[in-house]
């Protein structure tokens, strides 16, 4: 398959290649033992892929409707007799009723797709089990990451992957080849003893994820309590005014933006801390710490976040005037001007301000919506790198400097009236700002050019304090070799 086609594998291991010059054979018999929904799936992708297909079960007259007509469907002991490769579709707990098989499942080899209902559920995986009730098989780990789904609409439409783990590897070989028939891309993931980690991979829920989702929900606490009393419990206590319809609409709106920004800016944070200590070290071979570490890792994952709570917040914002409370004060600002008799109530200053701010949010949103975008595999896949680091590094920034403006703009000349500070507690957007201005001033501090060629020789593997060897020519001709320091 080429490069394009496959999904990245897993850091550490090998996509296993397929020799061109061996080829499955055309109609090889599969054996699948069990006749559940992914047995079904498992049973109808193989003949598909041009397999003949032999399914064992208990009770074959009562299932053989439930699987296509070119498979065959009889007992489990007539269906190991036909084929040397078995897939083992069946929990674990009824691996004991294979067991009067042994003698017929003398070197074959087992290829087990289970998994289990909780992470480490037990010390000793599925498939090492199963090994040791079948010490005369070769088992082998595999399809377990692969849903009943995927298996019946094909690669295309779901993770294409397939982890194989064993200790023979003729046997991986010929797993691996079966899988790239079906359409997938065989992994190796090494000798038996990854078969756990292996098991416990459908069972994470969005590993890369719990981070920035736990991140953006501690914010959005954070600045929702925040705007909460400013909003409503300073107007309760000092003016005796019930605000509280505000709460679902105006605080969740004024909240939604706050953390999309400071999310925003919390992407390329990572990226300034990690050249300050490239720079302060001198070297790009010192290992970040573990926490940098994880941030620089989960940047996609915050950036996307910071998307979609832009997304709702110009969504809460577009209903903003068909909420009934901006329909009453509407109303009642109309009727005070007319008894006050104002013909005229143009505001230059506010009018420009909305317009700009507005217009920057807009554009800002645009940048944010090419970012998520092109965060996505297959479009990302079809970038160069020079395009994608243009993209996420350049206009990201943009993207940042722009909502920088688009909250500046909000606030106007607000940050200077002392009224907007209730409770001797600034505007929430004056707080938002620390984090972004910090990147950008960092990022306008590393584009000088004394600092931005220190910090390219460092990434190109210039070290401080490394001595180098060099050579000269002496007077009379000769070569005479010496050591200086890098700095120099």
């Amino acid at each position: 398959m080429s490069g394009r086609d496959m999904a990245k594998p897993l850091l550490g291991h090998q996509i296993i290649e397929g020799d061109a010059s061996i080829t499955p054979a055309a109609g090889r018999t599969i054996g699948v033992l069990g006749s559940g929904d992914f047995a079904r799936s498992l049973a109808i992708r193989l003949v598909c892929s041009g397999f003949k297909v032999v399914v064992g079960s208990r009770n074959p007259r009562r299932k053989a409707g439930l699987f296509p007509s070119a498979a065959e469907v009889t007992l489990q002991a007539e269906a190991v007799k036909k084929t040397d490769v078995i897939f083992v579709a069946v929990f674990r707990e009824h691996y004991s009723t294979l067991c009067d098989l042994a003698d017929v499942l003398v070197g074959k080899i087992l290829v087990d797709v289970s998994n289990n209902t909780e992470i480490n559920h037990r010390k000793e995986s599925n498939a090492e089990y199963l090994a040791s009730l079948f010490p005369a098989c070769t088992v082998v780990k595999g399809f377990n990451v692969v849903s009943a789904w995927t298996l019946q609409s094909g690669a295309r439409d779901g993770n294409k992957q397939v982890l194989i783990c064993s200790n023979n590897q003729e046997a991986k070989r010929t797993v691996a080849e079966i899988a790239q028939v079906m359409g997938f891309t065989p992994v190796d993931m090494g000798c038996m003893s990854s078969a756990s980690e292996i098991e416990n991979i459908p069972l994470r829920l969005l590993p890369a994820w719990k981070i920035p989702i736990f991140l953006a929900l501690g914010l959005f606490i954070c600045f929702f309590t925040y705007n909460l009393i400013r909003q409503i419990i300073h107007p309760y206590i000092r003016e005796q005014k019930n605000k509280l319809y505000k709460i679902p609409i105006e605080v969740v709106n004024t909240t939604l933006p706050c953390v999309a920004y400071v999310m925003l800016s919390l992407v390329y944070l990572p990226g300034v801390l990690a050249a300050c200590s490239q720079l302060y070290y001198g070297t790009k071979y010192r290992r970040f710490p573990d926490w940098l570490d994880q941030w620089l890792q989960h940047r996609k994952q915050i950036g996307l976040l910071s998307f979609f709570c832009a997304a709702l917040h110009a969504v809460y914002s577009f209903c903003l005037p068909m909420r009934r409370s901006h329909r009453y004060q509407l109303i009642e600002t109309a009727v005070k001007q007319a008894v006050e008799k104002k013909m005229n109530i143009w505001v230059e200053e506010e009018v420009w301000r909305m317009e700009i701010y507005i217009s920057v949010g807009i554009i800002a949103l645009g940048l944010l919506s090419l970012l998520a975008i092109t965060s996505l595999p297959s479009i990302a896949n079809s970038l160069n790198w020079r395009e994608f680091s243009f993209i996420q590094s350049t206009l990201g920034f943009i993207a940042l400097v722009i909502s920088t403006l688009h909250t500046l703009t909000y606030g106007w000349s607000r940050a200077f009236d002392e009224n907007q500070y209730k409770f001797y507690l600034p505007p929430t957007y004056t707080l938002t700002l620390l984090v972004p201005c910090t990147v950008i001033l960092a990022k306008v501090i590393f584009n000088l050019p004394c600092i931005q060629q220190r910090l390219q020789r460092i990434r190109r593997g210039w070290e401080k304090g490394r001595y180098v060897k060099f050579v000269l020519p002496s007077a009379t001709g000769e070569y005479s070799s010496g050591e200086t320091s890098s700095n120099v």
